[in-house]
């Protein structure tokens, strides 16, 4: 059986087809995420914005307490790009729910 190949990542223009690949993304990232948290026992928390400004949420335990736990890190660690985590919140992470507010007004 012939492999598929590499979806060219661009911008869906056909705004029907743009909704039916969001959500379908949208369950495999989430069913992803399910899978990390169990077979790893780790702790995931993920927030996913529509186009239309629709928030979607997963777990493992409450998105509060694992956004405080976020925010006591304070950016000890390394982010997956081996970059320092505190550069990706400019070293402050108080200001992160601006920047949460932000997104979720595109």
């Amino acid at each position: 059986m012939a492999r598929r190949g590499r979806v060219e990542l661009r911008r869906i223009e056909d705004r029907t087809s743009r909704q039916v690949r969001f959500s379908k993304r949208r369950a495999g990232l989430f069913k992803k995420a399910f899978e990390l948290a169990v077979l790893c026992d780790a702790e995931v928390a993920l927030l996913v914005f529509s186009p239309a400004g629709k928030l979607y949420e997963y777990s493992t335990s409450s998105i509060e307490g694992t956004y405080d736990r976020y925010q006591r890190f304070a950016g000890a660690g390394t982010n997956v790009n081996g970059g320092d985590a505190s550069s990706n919140n400019d070293g402050d992470p108080s200001n992160i729910q601006p920047r949460l507010k932000e997104i979720a007004s595109w």
